[in-house]
Order: C-alpha cells, then structure tokens, then sequence
C-alpha cells in the first residue's frame, strides 16, 4: 500500500479494545500487540459464521505478514481493522489490511494464509467454492 488507506476501502471490518496492558514505558501500545489486532481483522474474516467453505481435514495457515507502522496508538480506545483480499493463488490467500484509531491509519500489512491438509501438514489446492468465497471479498 503506497498511500494511507480508508477504512472505507475494505470489505470487511473488525474492531478491538485498546487494554492499558497493552500499553509500553513510552506510554504507546507495544508494537506486538499491532500484529494481535491484525489477527483479530484476519480471524473475524476466516472464522465468522458465514465463513469459508472449507474442506473437511483442511485448515488455513498463516504463513507469512509483513507490517508498516505509520503512527502510535494510545490508550484508552479502540482500534477499527480493515481487511481485504489481493489475491487467490493455488494454495493461498495474499490479504491487506490496516489498523485505525480515531479515523487515522496508523498501520498497514500485508499477509498470506495457505490452505493445508491437515494430516500431512503441506500446502493442497484451493477449492473451486473456497476461490470465489474469498474472490467476493477482493479489492476492486
């Protein structure tokens, strides 16, 4: 993402409260707790109850995130998550998302999620049903 984002540029959205343990000694939250609401936008996404149609003995993996922090975030509020999908591969799902406080980007990322078989732990097709679930939720 080269420009800060909208929240209005993603389909969907999520939300989360800022705690006060969240917080470090310079008074913003610590930076690993970015990543905790990503996965909070990522896991609404994949897990809700209109979820994906997943396969029995398949599961989706994250394999991989990569994070621009633009601004800090502060306690008390809350944070609104945007999460798009960029792309459907063979076996996986490339995601952007962003995190907001107060209407202002303060982070945007980039992830991949890789459908897996469960018992041999590698990588499997996805699923024609599965591509157009996650095709309806990408970026124009």
């Amino acid at each position: 993402m080269t420009d800060a984002p909208l929240l209005a540029d993603f389909p969907a959205r999520a939300g989360d409260t800022v705690r006060y343990g969240d917080t470090d000694r310079q008074g913003h939250v610590n930076n690993a707790v970015f990543f905790t609401f990503l996965e909070t936008g990522r896991t609404q996404l994949l897990l809700a109850s209109q979820g994906p149609p997943l396969e029995p003995g398949t599961s989706l993996v994250l394999a991989h995130v990569a994070l621009d922090f633009l601004a800090e975030i502060h306690w008390p509020g809350s944070v609104s998550i945007g999460t798009r999908v960029t792309s459907v591969g063979r076996s996986s799902i490339r995601f952007e998302q962003a995190l907001f406080q107060d209407d202002r980007c303060v982070a945007t990322a980039q992830s991949v999620t890789v459908l897996v078989d469960n018992a041999t732990r590698r990588s499997t097709p996805i699923t024609p049903t599965l591509r157009s679930h996650f095709e309806r939720l990408a970026a124009p």
